[in-house]
């Protein structure tokens, strides 16, 4: 049976089980989009914005599982989508962004004409770069194979984005299906040498036995690998200290037996002590970016023997690795860690390597209690929302079936910094990219893949007026999304970089050159529910009153100018272990099992100023 090649494309994407499609309507989609009036398999999400779109459609992936599809008009439209596609990238998430494109006829016939349609844009060659796969269809005998082999990329090996241009005739023309030929190159999954895998964790093993500080450091991968439930398993029995990074706040969870705090250039509990300590580093699914190591990457874990597993190909490639491991594992986390429970019970390693790790891993432990970002006094202040101590009491709250979107800048540092996971929870971030106002759409696209969770957005006042249009989508659809603006009414995170490099002086950032709006009365004109927290003694009160509201909720949090994110390493200039504000030297001292740096005693000090209210200096 004959049928128009829109339709064959938004079937295809109902039968692999997306259930939601966020689009933006223009005249270049509109038979992509007149598709769905001919199906109940799925269906579209009618964004306000097209970067919207794309971040609502990493949310989606990232608590449905699914791929998030993305379908947008051609020109601006397209190029609207190229920051929530780098997200995609970068964070290795599985979307497929499809763009519609003038008819074939107007297409420039040669690079060296700038535009020759209205609205014409080379969309497959601006994204490139940020894509697995781009593809401008010419052909509609070729769409069943394009769109199994964007469906492949995107989800196999480490899953990422995939843009496929289709100009309003190709998805206008009449197709047979039967007569179309699907893509059979590279159809099978990865296949790994499990017996090279296995001899490598033998001699892991070896080292874990002969280590005398081991820790691991677990990154994304190992839940893009649905390795989570058994990452715990293993390192329970285990039992060394654990460290996340900001995209592993789910795996390695506040409550797991063996977590020992966070780590990177701005800590977290433990001030680095445990990672900067070790003798045997072993990390599974991360990249190791210079937001762990620091400015100073030759100081980071510097006495440890580094062990890397990883699926991606070209980050165990040691001369492109910043930080060189001594060993490279190319593995799926999950069939790591099931192959590496099998050789530590051959090995009978949990009757000798606990107990010899105790003491070790007490005192990591112990730093984690000690260190830890969010203190006793954040909880008197009678006058002020202490941001740090408003997201502690939201951890406290959440449940473990919960899930949390937050947002970049000083709002990420402060939720990475103080919240507490649960086992269960849903962490969401974008970290490789990380754009302002991604968390507002990206719970929208949260909601839409788990509706039956409480999903909750941490967002900044800068990062609230990027993607403020979506206010309208969560009244349109109802979404239950219960958004937490910390108003801090300035751009906090570049406010405290100024008072670091450029003597304080206040540009750009507020009151100087930006000063938010009255959101909740934005808010109410979308006919959104809203609540204002100011009194600190409400804190608690209002968090169960947003919880607890059955519908889209926005409160605005005001922590007045608060932009003090500590612990954090200074300028860049300190090894990891070394924070800002930093510790009496003697206690620092004590707390090394390795040699500090040269001119531990005298680190380098921020030039911090108190600008005045206009942002001039005093």
């Amino acid at each position: 049976m004959m049928i128009k090649l829109a339709d064959y494309v938004i079937n295809k994407f109902a039968e692999i089980g997306t259930d939601k499609i966020f689009v933006v309507y223009g005249a270049a989609n509109g038979d992509l989009v007149d598709a769905f009036t001919r199906t109940d398999k799925t269906s579209y999400v009618a964004i306000m914005h097209e970067q919207a779109g794309g971040f609502a459609s990493e949310g989606y992936y990232k608590t449905s599982k699914k791929l998030g599809i993305n379908i947008v008009t051609s020109g601006p439209g397209g190029m609207n989508l190229v920051t929530p596609i780098g997200n995609c990238f970068y964070d290795s998430v599985g979307a497929i962004f499809i763009t519609g494109q003038i008819n074939s006829r107007f297409l420039r016939p040669d690079p060296s004409l700038r535009q020759i349609g209205f609205q014409e844009t080379d969309i497959v060659s601006i994204v490139k770069p940020i894509t697995k796969y781009a593809k401008l269809i010419t052909d509609p005998n070729s769409i069943k194979f394009e769109l199994e082999k964007a469906i492949h990329f995107a989800s196999s090996g480490r899953p990422g984005p995939v843009l496929l241009d289709i100009p309003i005739n190709i998805q206008k023309t009449m197709i047979d299906p039967e007569k179309q030929v699907g893509y059979e190159g590279e159809l099978n999954e990865t296949v790994f040498d499990e017996n090279k895998i296995k001899l490598e964790i033998n001699l892991l093993i070896d080292d874990l036995l002969n280590a005398e500080r081991p820790v691991i450091l677990v990154g994304g991968g190992v839940k893009t690998a649905g390795g989570v439930q058994k990452f715990k398993e293993v390192t329970d029995m285990l039992e060394v200290p654990v460290y996340p990074t900001w995209n592993a706040l789910d795996i390695a969870t506040s409550d797991l037996k063996s977590y020992c705090g966070r780590v990177g250039t701005y800590g977290g509990a433990g001030r680095n002590f445990g990672i900067q300590n070790s003798d045997l580093l072993l990390t599974i699914g991360s990249r190791v970016s210079g937001r762990i190591t620091g400015g100073r990457v030759e100081s980071f874990a510097r006495n440890a023997k580094k062990i890397m597993v990883d699926v991606d190909e070209a980050q165990l490639q040691k001369h492109l690795q910043q930080v060189c491991f001594d060993k490279c594992i190319k593995s799926d986390a999950l069939l790591f860690l099931n192959l590496l429970e099998q050789g530590l019970q051959k090995k009978d390693y949990f009757k000798v390597g606990p107990l010899k790790h105790k003491r070790w891993f007490e005192k990591a432990k112990e730093w984690k209690t000690k260190y830890d970002p969010v203190k006793p006094q954040f909880g008197k202040s009678k006058d002020a929302v202490h941001p740090y101590r408003f997201m502690r009491q939201l951890s406290e709250k959440m449940t473990s079936n919960d899930v949390l979107v937050a947002d970049c800048g000083g709002n990420i540092v402060i939720t990475s910094h103080a919240f507490e996971t649960k086992f269960g929870q849903t962490f969401i971030t974008n970290n490789g990219n990380s754009p302002m106002g991604f968390s507002f759409a990206g719970a929208i696209g949260a909601w839409f893949g788990t509706p039956e969770k409480n999903v909750v957005c941490i967002i900044g006042d800068g990062g609230f007026n990027m993607n403020i249009q979506e206010l309208q989508t969560l009244f349109n659809y109802k979404c239950k999304v219960k958004t937490f603006i910390l108003n801090n009414h300035i751009y906090g995170i570049t406010k405290a970089f100024q008072e670091t490099n450029f003597q304080g002086r206040a540009e750009a950032c507020g009151p100087k050159g930006y000063n938010p709006p009255d959101f909740l009365k934005i808010c109410e004109a979308y006919n959104i529910k809203t609540v204002s927290l100011k009194d600190p003694a409400d804190s608690l009160s209002v968090i169960d009153r947003v919880l607890e509201y059955d519908g889209p909720i926005v409160c605005d949090v005001d922590i007045h100018e608060y932009h003090t994110y500590e612990p954090r390493i200074f300028g860049w200039a300190t090894p990891i272990e070394d924070m800002y504000p930093y510790l009496d030297r003697q206690e620092f001292r004590s707390n090394l099992f390795i040699e500090p740096v040269e001119n531990w005693e005298n680190p380098a000090m921020p030039d911090i100023v108190n600008p005045s209210k206009d942002g001039s200096i005093e």
